[in-house]
């Protein structure tokens, strides 16, 4: 039996450990065998047994049966940690239960004999804040969804609820001592427990730790679960334990998953509008986030921008399935030796065919074919290769979109062990459609561009021609990127005499409607400048032709881009003669021609303005001026300074001082100058079309023109055919004298039968050689298939079957017949 001094060592040592106020405490010495020692008044107050009741009795004969059934497990937490604190129902004298907290601490050192006790037990039952029974607050923690353990500082187990055992790891009391990688292997218990640490030296709390992984019942099923973690401590702040709970949030990680994958397939997939990279994309998207190797196969047509379509198959060849896309995690993407753009070939009867034409998604989460023997591009090496990854579950899904199927995309897992279930598969559903709807644009789009390239390369001149008056450089820059088509265009049109037509025109819009509308303009030009007319003329048969096929439309459709659009257009037209060095020009609309002399200082041409076409207005103007051998005539059209606003909104002085300080620029060839002066003007995606073309003026020798003017009388025929053959061997051209004196005599013979006034023969060595009668008459000659019985009407006929071309210009004082003769030789 304890002495009262023992007692009051005892109490001595519990304030010593930090006791709050021991008179309401009852203290209570238990032996080695945790049997009552010693039994205090207070005790005998608490729990209504006399001393002599108590003293010898064992402990668990004092508690209620849970907590008697728990005394060999909290004898063993005691022993191991030097004590424990906790809460225990004790039977009263009368039998009804009394709730503590109790305290239990060593009542000596170990070197001084058995280990024995002190236990110190204050009534909780009144105290606020604990009105509840213990059986109460241990029923609201066992019927807790919330999995919830306490750890001792050892983080080995002292107690566990019911909720925590479908998490694994057993029932709570095979739990207690033990430690968490010993009950759960499976889990990343090193992980856990490493955080259990930190919360022990910190006492911050941890909350909403997400751990993911797998329980040894399912371990192909990927768990996740939200835990938090709180240390538990003394009065004095010392470390017991931790307290943590776990929720398994599995389904809500999963949801979440998917829920981030679809919003990186609505950031990363359709970015272009192109059907390879829109492809890889959405292979790119998949892996890793849902399977392990993906690829993506469509269409040839749909690669090509046309109508897919697939109907019944037969044979291993017959569905025309290319490669557009794959993705793995593995480097290289070892799964396949198929590369982007080469032909992907299934068996008819495979699975990937099947969806194809079904049009419906396929799911195996378990592969009982191994999918190499899907196909028929993998030699015998590589399906064995392939077979060695471990290719488990499989899911295909067809690409559709607005009703047509593009394509496939296949899903394979290998590292990841869980199958794939129907909430990947919808998940897989989702995705693919929105990529496919991005496809589907990709390839309407790369229809659309290729049919506007051809529009384009039709309607725009391929390269230059070659004439002898200018050196020309253009740049073309449209405001519509995607189809690289606008409404402006240029010309550059060889003429009679050596004689070189420059045009720049810009029709109102952008995209096909204003290109289809600028190829009838600029056809119409070409068939203008061809009958030799001065540039206002040209511009005036142009208004007209504008004008009339605006009235042409019909008012209640929409407007068409060959009537509507075209009027409001704007032109402007100019020749330049080599000869004299002239340059005739006038406008329709916005003209802002200029001029950069050989020294390098840049002139502005007053040109008289004019209406745009098809609008009407007063009459068309031209003004012509010389230029100076290796003056650079740039002509634009009103896009190369859109920038600053629309041109009604611009400040004329302002546009041209802004030119002129581009054009000082100079660079080492045109070439360079007019590409340097639109990347300085213009911004990288423009508001308006833009076309700069930038001609430098060449003379031809005085040596390689003659000119003489005739008598009106016959027998000066004579005389011309010898001075023409005379200027042929100065030139060397030997091999056109017969040719050219037939062509001489023919026109000047008619000339003087026909016409009135000084005739006058001209001679023009250029690229081809060049022969010009004029006269006073305005009056042209016709061309005659004569019959055989006639004696006349074959001057014309001969002179159109031994050049290249020829025609009739019309001046102020008459006209001009002319013919061209290629420099290689004789045409007949």
């Amino acid at each position: 039996m304890a002495t009262s001094e023992e007692s009051g060592a005892a109490r001595r040592r519990f304030e010593a450990a930090g006791a709050a106020d021991a008179a309401d405490t009852a203290v209570v010495l238990l032996d080695d065998r945790t049997a009552v020692a010693g039994w205090t008044a207070d005790a005998e107050r608490l729990f209504g047994y006399s001393r002599a009741e108590a003293v010898g009795r064992a402990v668990a004969g004092l508690l209620m049966p849970e907590d008697a059934a728990r005394l060999p497990a909290l004898t063993g937490l005691c022993a191991r940690n030097g004590g424990w604190t906790g809460l225990l129902a004790v039977r009263h004298r009368d039998g009804h239960p009394v709730v503590v907290t109790v305290r239990v601490v060593p009542a000596m050192d170990a070197a001084d004999g058995p280990p024995r006790w002190v236990a110190l037990a204050t009534d909780t039952t009144g105290t606020p804040g604990w009105g509840m029974s213990r059986g109460v607050l241990e029923r609201l923690a066992a019927h807790s969804p919330i999995g919830m353990a306490v750890l001792d500082t050892d983080l080995r187990f002292v107690w566990s609820n019911a909720a925590l055992e479908q998490f694994g790891g057993g029932r709570g009391h095979e739990r207690i001592g033990r430690r968490l990688g010993d009950i759960q292997p499976g889990l990343d218990a090193e992980a856990l427990e490493a955080v259990m640490r930190q919360v022990l030296e910190t006492g911050e709390t941890v909350a909403g730790y997400e751990h993911v992984g797998t329980v040894r019942s399912e371990p192909h099923r990927e768990t996740a679960h939200a835990m938090s973690f709180t240390r538990l401590d003394d009065d004095h702040g010392d470390p017991l334990g931790v307290y943590y709970t776990v929720v398994d949030i599995g389904e809500l990680y999963r949801a979440r998953e998917r829920l981030t994958l679809l919003d990186q397939a609505g950031k990363r997939i359709g970015r272009t509008l192109d059907v390879i990279r829109t492809a890889q994309e959405l292979a790119d998207v998949a892996v890793p986030g849902l399977a392990d190797f993906v690829t993506v196969d469509l269409l040839e047509t749909v690669l090509e921008g046309g109508e897919p379509g697939c109907g019944p198959v037969s044979g291993p060849d017959a569905v025309p399935l290319r490669r557009a896309g794959h993705q793995s995690v593995g480097e290289g993407v070892p799964e396949t030796s198929v590369g982007i753009g080469q032909p992907a070939r299934y068996l008819a009867d495979a699975p990937p065919v099947s969806v194809l034409t079904s049009g419906r998604s396929w799911l195996a989460e378990h592969l009982d074919q191994p999918p190499e023997e899907w196909t028929v591009d993998l030699s015998h090496g590589e399906a064995a290769a392939f077979r060695d990854l471990g290719m488990h579950t499989v899911m295909i899904v067809p690409v559709r979109a607005r009703g047509t199927t593009l394509g496939i995309t296949t899903f394979f897992r290998h590292r990841r062990k869980n199958p794939f279930d129907q909430d990947d598969l919808g998940l897989a559903e989702e995705f693919v459609a929105r990529a496919a709807v991005s496809l589907d644009n990709a390839r309407r789009y790369t229809r659309e561009r290729d049919a506007a390239l051809v529009l384009q390369r039709h309607l725009l001149p391929h390269r230059l021609p070659e004439q002898d008056a200018m050196e020309v450089a253009a740049c073309y820059r449209p405001a519509d990127e995607l189809t690289g088509l606008g409404g402006d265009w240029f010309d550059v049109i060889p003429l009679s005499g050596a004689r070189v037509a420059l045009v720049v025109g810009d029709v109102v819009g952008h995209g096909i409607e204003a290109a289809a509308a600028m190829g009838r303009l600029r056809a119409a030009v070409q068939t203008l400048a061809d009958l030799d007319l001065p540039p206002e003329e040209v511009l005036a048969h142009l208004d007209d032709l504008v004008d009339r096929a605006g009235q042409e439309d019909d008012p209640e459709t929409a407007p068409r881009a060959d009537g509507v659009r075209a009027k409001g257009a704007s032109c402007l037209y100019a020749v330049y003669d080599p000869v004299g060095g002239r340059c005739s020009m006038a406008a329709a609309g916005h003209g802002l021609p200029a001029v950069v002399t050989p020294d390098g200082t840049v002139e502005f041409p007053e040109l008289p303005p004019g209406p745009e076409l098809g609008v009407g207005g007063p009459p068309f103007e031209s003004v012509e001026l010389r230029l100076a051998e290796g003056s650079v005539l740039t002509l634009c059209t009103d896009g190369l300074l859109a920038a600053e606003g629309p041109p009604g909104d611009r400040d004329a002085a302002a546009d041209r001082e802004r030119l002129r300080r581009v054009l000082e620029q100079r660079a080492p060839d045109l070439d360079g100058s007019c590409l340097a002066v639109v990347d300085a003007l213009v911004p990288a995606r423009p508001p308006d079309d833009v076309v700069l073309l930038m001609a430098r003026a060449r003379r031809l020798p005085a040596e390689r023109v003659v000119s003489w003017e005739l008598p009106a009388d016959p027998a000066s025929v004579a005389e011309v055919r010898k001075r023409t053959a005379r200027q042929l061997c100065e030139w060397g051209l030997d091999e056109l004298t017969f040719t050219t004196e037939l062509v001489v005599s023919e026109l000047v013979t008619n000339a003087i039968r026909h016409a009135t006034g000084p005739i006058r023969l001209r001679l023009i060595m250029s690229r081809a050689l060049v022969c010009e009668v004029s006269d006073a008459s305005p009056t042209a000659p016709h061309l005659r298939h004569p019959k055989t019985t006639d004696e006349g009407g074959r001057g014309l006929f001969l002179i159109s079957q031994c050049t290249q071309r020829w025609g009739t210009r019309y001046t102020r004082n008459g006209k001009i017949i002319w013919t061209e003769q290629s420099l290689a030789g004789p045409s007949i």
